[in-house]
Protein backbone atom coordinates (compact mmCIF):
# COMPACT_ATOMS: atom_id res chain seq x y z
CA UNK A 1 0.00 0.00 0.00
CA UNK A 2 1.04 3.23 -0.67
CA UNK A 3 2.83 5.20 2.25
CA UNK A 4 0.81 8.99 2.97
CA UNK A 5 2.79 12.11 3.02
CA UNK A 6 2.98 12.93 6.00
CA UNK A 7 3.52 16.94 5.39
CA UNK A 8 0.47 16.94 1.87
CA UNK A 9 -1.94 14.63 4.08
CA UNK A 10 -2.69 12.85 -0.03
CA UNK A 11 -2.11 9.93 -0.90
CA UNK A 12 -1.16 10.82 -4.75
CA UNK A 13 1.83 12.98 -3.29
CA UNK A 14 -0.32 15.89 -5.48
CA UNK A 15 -0.82 19.32 -3.72
CA UNK A 16 -3.97 20.67 -3.58
CA UNK A 17 -3.27 23.28 -6.29
CA UNK A 18 -2.14 20.46 -8.30
CA UNK A 19 -4.80 18.19 -8.08
CA UNK A 20 -7.12 21.03 -8.92
CA UNK A 21 -4.69 21.61 -12.28
CA UNK A 22 -5.00 17.98 -13.31
CA UNK A 23 -9.16 17.43 -12.48
CA UNK A 24 -9.63 20.53 -14.82
CA UNK A 25 -7.37 19.19 -17.54
CA UNK A 26 -8.78 15.81 -17.21
CA UNK A 27 -12.52 17.36 -17.04
CA UNK A 28 -11.71 19.57 -20.63
CA UNK A 29 -10.34 16.23 -22.21
CA UNK A 30 -13.24 13.83 -20.98
CA UNK A 31 -15.41 16.61 -22.49
CA UNK A 32 -13.87 16.96 -25.46
CA UNK A 33 -13.59 13.19 -26.16
CA UNK A 34 -17.81 13.03 -25.61
CA UNK A 35 -18.00 15.63 -27.72
CA UNK A 36 -16.31 13.91 -30.43
CA UNK A 37 -17.99 10.39 -29.78
CA UNK A 38 -21.48 11.93 -29.72
CA UNK A 39 -20.52 14.11 -33.22
CA UNK A 40 -19.36 10.65 -34.76
CA UNK A 41 -22.53 8.56 -34.10
CA UNK A 42 -25.01 11.66 -35.57
CA UNK A 43 -23.06 11.47 -38.55
CA UNK A 44 -22.76 7.34 -38.39
CA UNK A 45 -26.70 7.76 -37.90
CA UNK A 46 -27.51 10.09 -40.38
CA UNK A 47 -25.27 8.00 -43.21
CA UNK A 48 -26.70 4.58 -42.08
CA UNK A 49 -29.51 4.07 -39.31
CA UNK A 50 -28.81 1.46 -37.24
CA UNK A 51 -32.75 0.06 -37.32
CA UNK A 52 -33.64 -0.34 -40.33
CA UNK A 53 -36.86 1.59 -42.11
CA UNK A 54 -39.71 -0.39 -43.26
CA UNK A 55 -38.53 -2.42 -45.79
CA UNK A 56 -35.62 -3.11 -43.91
CA UNK A 57 -31.88 -3.36 -45.20
CA UNK A 58 -32.86 -4.72 -48.52
CA UNK A 59 -33.73 -1.09 -49.49
CA UNK A 60 -29.93 -0.22 -48.85
CA UNK A 61 -28.36 -3.10 -50.43
CA UNK A 62 -30.42 -2.77 -53.54
CA UNK A 63 -29.09 1.27 -53.43
CA UNK A 64 -25.34 -0.09 -53.20
CA UNK A 65 -25.96 -2.44 -56.47
CA UNK A 66 -27.46 0.18 -58.13
CA UNK A 67 -25.01 2.70 -57.36
CA UNK A 68 -21.87 -0.36 -58.11
CA UNK A 69 -23.81 -0.71 -61.41
CA UNK A 70 -23.46 3.08 -62.53
CA UNK A 71 -19.87 3.40 -61.02
CA UNK A 72 -18.72 0.34 -63.63
CA UNK A 73 -20.74 1.74 -66.09
CA UNK A 74 -18.71 4.87 -66.08
CA UNK A 75 -15.59 2.75 -66.04
CA UNK A 76 -16.76 0.74 -68.81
Amino acid sequence: MAERDVNSGSLTGLTEAEAKEFHRIFLGSMFLFVAIAVSAHILVWSWRPWFPGVNGYAELIDSAKMASHLALAHFA
